[in-house]
């Protein structure tokens, strides 16, 4: 999303990602259409050669890594020194412009975790989406606190315009018709109405920043209204955001898509939210505070995600699904060392070009600041298990590349 123009200088927020998440079978739990059109492809009744193997695992499959070890350590555990000394090897010559948490968390074998410059703050971009989705799931359990099945039948039924909080987005969503059997690619418009669980995917799957901004706001509904919720209509809505003061409602917002991090013990510094995805929310309820990730606070969300430690088991084993990719694999995922591999991702960027320092600039080339982050955990059909947060800084290059080889090199030396 371009956030602004100036003389010689362009912003540019970049959630670039993948265009399909939720495993493929998952048509009938969540009522996302374009799943439909992934079943045809897996059954090859649509050709595609762009899914590697590791995409094609049911949804059941998708299991929480550290449920019987989650008394083993709290946060992340203590630094494996053999598994350091391996780390600290794969970054001569990148030691100023990267940072990495790693934890191996493979079945049978100890826990082992390495880092390297792990509390470094960078600007998380569409990673921050992340703090979004548990958001989300905290307050559909305000909604419905004792009733799971509830909740995913919320997020199946209701659905929800996007109004002007979703504009504007360069970002495109998939559109599948049940009738046509036809998918087109598109921005988001206001007048758009999607399901929560389609909202959801739409952040996730694509990084849609419009998608972002009215899952917060619809988070931040649920927080307010409750067990009334599932009746709320738009209208009504907008009449709270329009009668309630922007100084209530920033503190507010801000507070509750925090919180859940703050409650898995991850603090202030090592990741926190600071504004809505888009102008258009921007203009409802004014960002505050400024973002920021760290690897250690990225690690620890993984860490509380695979212990189920995210509002309940059942949220975090739903918040991992969405997170399992199922499309072309970008940056990180692109090694091919993990096509056979199942990989729950989140990728973003949010560089800056000063095009009168160097008119040629390119995109994922900024020459002011140029962050590209990635989370990952990936699951080998050998059984290795692990997860990784790699986030870094590298100005007037196009990292994607360096990700890609970091995934191959890490994949090897946690399998070693």
């Amino acid at each position: 999303m371009k956030l602004r123009f100036g003389i010689g200088i362009l912003i540019i927020v970049v959630g670039f990602s993948l265009s399909s998440f939720y495993p493929i079978d998952g048509y009938d739990r969540t009522g996302i259409k374009r799943l439909v059109y992934w079943e045809q492809v897996k059954k090859g009744e649509i050709e595609s050669n762009r899914i590697p193997a590791g995409a094609f695992y049911p949804m059941d499959s998708i299991k929480l890594n550290l449920l019987d070890r989650k008394d083993e350590f709290l946060g992340v555990p203590a630094v494996d020194e053999p598994l350091q000394k391996k780390v600290d090897a794969l970054f001569k010559g990148l030691d100023k412009n990267y940072s990495l948490t790693v934890l191996d968390m493979t079945k049978g074998h100890p826990v082992r975790y390495a880092q390297h410059r792990e509390t470094e703050g960078y600007q998380p971009g569409s990673v921050g989406k992340l703090v979004v989705l548990a958001s989300f799931f905290e307050g559909l359990c305000r909604v419905y606190p004792n009733d799971f099945d509830k909740r995913l039948a919320l997020m199946k039924a209701k659905t929800i315009k996007a109004g002007d909080w979703a504009l504007y987005d360069h970002h495109t969503v998939p559109v599948y018709n049940l009738e046509t059997k036809k998918m087109v690619k598109r921005k988001v418009t206001e007048k758009d109405v999607f399901t929560l669980y389609e909202w959801l995917d739409n952040m996730v799957s694509v990084s849609n920043n419009g998608a972002a901004s009215v899952v917060w706001r619809e988070a931040l509904l649920m927080h307010v209204f409750e067990d009334k919720y599932p009746d709320l209509t738009f209208e009504e809505a907008e009449t709270y955001f329009k009668e309630t003061s922007k100084k209530e409602l920033s503190e507010l917002a801000i507070k509750i898509v925090n919180q859940p991090l703050r409650d898995v013990g991850i603090s202030e510094d090592e990741w926190r939210l600071g504004k809505f995805f888009t102008n258009g929310a921007g203009e409802h309820i004014p960002g505050t505070g400024g973002s920021i990730g760290t690897p250690i606070g990225l690690m620890k969300y993984m860490v509380a995600l695979e212990k189920g430690a995210f509002i309940d088991k059942a949220s975090s084993l739903e918040m991992k699904r969405l997170l399992y990719l199922t499309d072309r694999r970008i940056r990180y995922a692109a090694s091919k060392k993990l096509d056979s591999a199942a990989v729950y991702f989140k990728s973003g960027s949010f560089y800056k070009c000063d095009r009168g320092k160097n008119p040629g600039c390119g995109d994922y080339e900024g020459n002011v600041y140029n962050y590209m982050n990635s989370v990952a955990i990936v699951e080998q059909p050998d059984g290795t298990k692990y997860a990784v947060c790699l986030m870094s800084n590298v100005l007037n290059k196009n990292s994607a590349y360096d990700h890609l080889m970091l995934a191959s090199k890490i994949d090897a030396l946690i399998r070693d």
